[in-house]
């Protein structure tokens, strides 16, 4: 895809719908969730982790940046130090660190996560639908200045389609092979 291509679909690299939805959204993470995967979990109302689950931002590594909310909503739930350590670095959470950093609400076993999901959205559910969705749309209007910088974001993304070191990512990830950037 083209930085023209990239611009003129106004292309962010998974969904972004997920915080439009009114009611409450559960996510049950089992496995790896990296770039685009941990954006969704970072959309998400309530998410329940296996224990062995793990989270990522690898962007940088392909020359690349998250640009469906990663850089925005990470921050805002995790703190500027950690968030930055984990976008410019590529590092991994596993998942009791994911869950004290903030960005995971329970750990679970893994043979308990699915039930423990299910148990919680019906709980959730059970209460007035009309009340979880303003305190739904209550918390997401305590997110000041959220639609700016994901906005900034969109477009700082869509500008990686533009470089070279983007290009050289992508081949390298496809190669599997270590990536040689050019671009300081």
């Amino acid at each position: 895809m083209s930085h023209d291509e990239a611009v003129a679909g106004n292309f962010v690299g998974c969904v972004s719908f997920l915080p439009e939805v009114s009611k409450p959204v559960i996510v049950a993470v089992n496995g790896l969730a990296a770039g685009g995967g941990c954006e969704l979990v970072e959309m998400c109302d309530i998410v329940i982790a296996g224990e062995s689950a793990r989270f990522c931002h690898p962007e940088i590594t392909l020359a690349a940046m998250p640009g469906a909310g990663g850089t925005q909503r990470l921050s805002r739930v995790v703190g500027k130090h950690l968030a930055l350590d984990l976008l410019l670095t590529g590092r991994m959470l596993g998942a009791a660190e994911a869950q004290a950093a903030g960005l995971v609400s329970r750990v679970v076993a893994d043979g308990e996560l699915a039930g423990t999901a299910w148990e919680v959205a019906r709980q959730v559910a059970a209460f007035s639908g009309p009340v979880a969705r303003r305190i739904k749309a209550l918390v997401k209007a305590s997110q000041s200045g959220l639609a700016q910088g994901l906005a900034a974001e969109s477009a700082a993304f869509q500008q990686c389609f533009a470089e070279d070191d983007f290009r050289e990512g992508l081949a390298a990830f496809i190669a599997r092979r270590p990536a040689k950037f050019v671009s300081r």
